[in-house]
């Protein structure tokens, strides 16, 4: 036992020391490993967090805006910003994090995508920052600016386009972004893509709605009975409104005479007034859109609304897209913006082609149902007409010819006197329903220049909201027997005549007759006060300047009974 004690090896305290320290080495790099897969683990999670965050909504404005605040946070930028693509591949609009309105007024206008973020488009790899030294054409930053001390930057991609590019600033502890920055900033950017894909599906069909919206709001306008002129007004409003455009111009034709087009509608917050103007046909952007009959975009108006000959704002972008129901443009939908402006996106351009052409087609759909409607109430009034003629103005005749016969019989002078009055009464009537049967022939655009319709609208306009019982009665074919300068005459006498007796007579009821036979008579009875002596009668002197130009006979007297009868009469040629 004491010899197993003595050759016992005595162990050395430094030895102890060493393997301690060995020790604790590896519980540090233990400790260091499990702080690693703690912060992997944190940075994963923030990287999931921020995937649902930019993944939960469906408006593409907030979707930016949370995928460049989402980078900053997960990488620690100072600064971010998200620059969305234009068509030209240059800069559209940027959404920014951390850049407050000062910084962006003392630093200027932000990078447009031509140097360092440039190559984000061309090469998918993210760029690092630049190294020193580095040519300055890599560095998209304008001279007065800060230097860049560290820079990330991926694109997003949309698909197999990129949509925009993606680059963060000024890491928040002065370092530089590592690689495991450039890992999450692309996954981020990955999840971003499909966000973004999801957010401007969601856009393009709200926006396609409205679209389908406004055409059925048009469709129910003209099949409820609108005028062509306020529906092409609502086309042009729902066009400006949903294009978001500075004013829209709607050009009918071309004319099949002279190739001219017209404007039938406008809208926007100033009109000058071109509604009605003429554009010559050999407008270059008119003639490519007729032509090609396919919408057509533009950077400029050109010289498109030169020929309006009206002092218009300056415009820029402009597309025109055809209106064509059918296989024949009918007329050309114009949008403008102002100069300077952002040019129209060629991703929009078919949804206001599908719409200018339902409104198109809405509008040919209500001419026909107008015409239908027409047609309808042409036919109510012929057969109005043919029974007037047929069965009522008859049975007054018989009733005339039995008063007549009646009459050689009586014997009492007040009985002869009474038959003779109904029977006057009655050939009067006849006249008038004569009157009112050529009235329901009547058809717009066909007698619509005639001076019978003329004289009968011209008695309506001056006797409007007058509140006189007045009737007209027109015998003899004055449409044809009475030239168009001395009708002239004719017109300004009835509506003289018939505007002073709404003005000073303080009538009831008034009669116009006008009768065509060898002389054309115009005669005006109403049961007013009468004439007043004293008052000036600039009026009738104007009436009786005609009748001498005309070389006829003019007589106005007061009735015994209460009244003022105007009796204007001229000889026919």
């Amino acid at each position: 036992m004491d010899d197993q004690l003595t050759n016992a090896v005595p162990v050395h305290p430094a030895s102890t020391v060493l393997t301690g320290l060995r020790l604790d080495e590896l519980l540090r790099e233990v400790q260091d490993r499990l702080n690693e897969i703690l912060q992997t683990r944190d940075r994963m999670q923030g990287l999931l967090d921020a995937v649902l965050v930019v993944g939960s909504g469906l408006e593409l404005d907030t979707t930016l805006q949370r995928i460049v605040q989402s980078a900053v946070d997960l990488v620690d930028a100072r600064y971010g910003v998200l620059g969305v693509l234009a068509p030209d591949g240059g800069i559209s609009r940027s959404i920014h994090v951390g850049l407050h309105e000062e910084i962006r007024a003392l630093t200027g206008p932000l990078p447009e995508g031509t140097g360092l973020l440039g190559q984000l488009v061309v090469d998918p790899p993210p760029p690092r920052p630049p190294e020193p030294g580095s040519p300055p054409a890599s560095v998209e930053l304008p001279a007065d600016r800060s230097p860049m001390r560290s820079f990330l930057g991926v694109p997003v991609r949309v698909g197999d386009s990129v949509f925009g590019n993606l680059y963060l600033t000024e890491k928040a502890d002065g370092g530089e972004f590592t690689a495991d920055d450039e890992v999450v900033l692309e996954a981020l950017a990955a999840a971003a893509g499909i966000a973004v894909h999801n957010a401007d599906l969601f856009e393009q069909g709200l926006l396609r709605q409205q679209w389908l919206e406004a055409a059925g709001e048009i469709r129910s306008e003209l099949l409820s009975g609108a005028s062509d002129a306020d529906a092409l007004r609502l086309i042009a409003q729902r066009a400006l409104e949903l294009a978001g455009a500075d004013r829209t111009v709607i050009v009918l034709g071309p004319d099949p005479v002279d190739g001219q087009f017209t404007v039938g509608a406008e809208c926007g917050p100033e009109e000058p007034g071109v509604l009605g103007r003429r554009l010559a046909p050999d407008v270059p952007l008119l003639s490519e859109v007729l032509e090609s009959r396919n919408p057509v975009l533009a950077i400029a108006t050109g010289d498109l609304l030169d020929g309006l000959e009206v002092s218009l704002p300056q415009y820029g972008p402009t597309v025109a897209v055809p209106l064509q129901p059918s296989e024949k443009v009918t007329g050309v939908l114009i949008a403008l913006r102002r100069e300077g402006a952002e040019p129209f996106q060629p991703g929009g351009i078919p949804l206001l082609a599908s719409f200018a052409d339902q409104a198109a087609l809405a509008l040919e759909l209500g001419e026909k149902n107008r015409a239908q409607r027409q047609l309808g109430v042409l036919a109510d009034r012929d057969r109005i007409a043919r029974d007037l003629h047929d069965h009522v103005i008859q049975r007054l005749f018989a009733t005339g010819l039995r008063l007549q016969s009646t009459l050689r019989r009586a014997r009492t002078p007040d009985v002869r006197q009474r038959i003779q009055q109904s029977v006057d009464e009655l050939d009067l009537t006849v006249r008038e329903i004569r009157t009112a049967i050529f009235d329901l022939h009547t058809t717009i655009g066909r007698v619509e220049s005639g001076l019978r319709r003329r004289l009968l609208d011209t008695v309506a306009d001056a006797n409007v909201g007058s509140g006189l019982s007045s009737s007209v009665r027109i015998s003899g074919p004055v449409d044809t027997v009475v030239p168009p300068d001395l009708g002239t005459h004719v017109v300004a006498v009835v509506r003289e005549t018939v505007s002073n007796v709404v003005r000073h007579a303080r009538a009831r009821s008034l009669v116009v007759s006008i009768e065509a036979g060898k002389e054309l008579t115009v005669e005006v009875s109403d049961d007013g006060v009468g004439l007043d002596p004293a008052a000036v009668r600039s009026g009738l002197r104007n009436l009786e300047e005609r009748v001498l130009e005309c070389g006829g006979v003019f007589t106005a007297r007061t009735e015994p009974a209460g009244g003022t009868t105007v009796r204007w009469t001229v000889p026919l040629p």
